[in-house]
């Protein structure tokens, strides 16, 4: 496995796959793996010849307050689990060679970006954009591999990708969770025991959610009423939001049509969670 730092250099390697027919996959990261990422690697690794990782703690995607400072970062841990799993590459840039002196250069997808950790983290998704295009120009992969956890970001890279014709297959691959049901994060690392524990009620919300459209509830707010329910019972936990919006656009339904997002960010302490059902109905 290759490691890469330099721009040019992730763009000449490219350059070369491609002139000799090979098929590029690109698994965006943050970096601090997990089971979550590895899952979109081995993805990536049975429908490309080349896997591409980039690794990048982006700056544009982190608020005021936010943990940009804190976020856990171990590009040896990395390495290791990313050969482990095939792949070819990781690209793991600096920060100045990503948005050198004078960077004003941005992409944002409007509408689909409204609700949300879109409401909830201003400037976030604009920040996530303008990085994955980035990315998209270095590398320019056929394929590219998301996580289901981020259904929102899964939608808006999407959405991106139609209308701005980058003609980049997008694959969302399955939420990766633990045996007790908590999807795995990087910032799960930053719970206390006691936290840990509080944190099943995400996935436990959702499973009553989906009991209730299983027997025939079709209304949204009875049913988001139902999850908070679940989650206030537990102390440690306060819901930043509780949404059921329709899986494209990501805006609010009423009544549950079609592909539905349950979707929940919930704080624990410090940390903020994020998890989601997606239903068709």
């Amino acid at each position: 496995m290759r490691l890469i730092s330099s721009v040019n250099e992730m763009m000449a390697w490219a350059k070369e796959q491609r002139r000799v027919g090979h098929t590029i996959g690109l698994v965006p990261t943050m970096g601090y793996l997990h089971e979550g990422h590895l899952a979109l690697m081995r993805r990536a690794k049975e429908n490309c010849e080349k896997v591409v990782v980039s690794i990048f703690v982006n700056p544009l995607q982190f608020g005021a307050g936010e943990d940009y400072e804190e976020y856990p970062r171990d590009l040896t841990r990395d390495s290791q689990l990313a050969d482990s799993a095939g792949v070819d590459v990781i690209f793991a840039p600096a920060v100045k060679d990503m948005y050198p002196k004078g960077y004003s250069s941005f992409v944002e997808v409007e509408q689909v970006s409204d609700h949300l950790c879109g409401a909830a983290r201003p400037g976030h998704f604009r920040g996530v954009t303008t990085v994955v295009s980035k990315l998209f120009n270095i590398v320019r992969p056929e394929i590219a591999f998301f996580g289901q956890k981020d259904a929102q970001q899964l939608a808006i890279i999407r959405r991106m990708v139609e209308d701005l014709n980058m003609g980049i297959a997008i694959v969302g691959v399955p939420i990766v969770r633990e045996a007790d049901g908590l999807a795995l994060s990087s910032r799960n690392v930053y719970l206390s025991p006691a936290e840990r524990k509080a944190a099943l009620v995400l996935s436990q919300s959702l499973k009553k959610a989906k009991e209730l459209i299983g027997e025939g509830e079709g209304e949204a707010e009875r049913i988001r009423q139902a999850i908070i329910e679940v989650i206030e019972a537990e102390p440690l936990a306060n819901i930043d939001y509780v949404q059921i919006v329709d899986n494209r656009f990501i805006q609010p339904m009423e009544r549950l049509e079609g592909e539905c997002l349950i979707a929940l960010a919930v704080r624990f302490g410090k940390t903020r969670l994020i998890d989601n059902l997606v239903m068709e109905v």
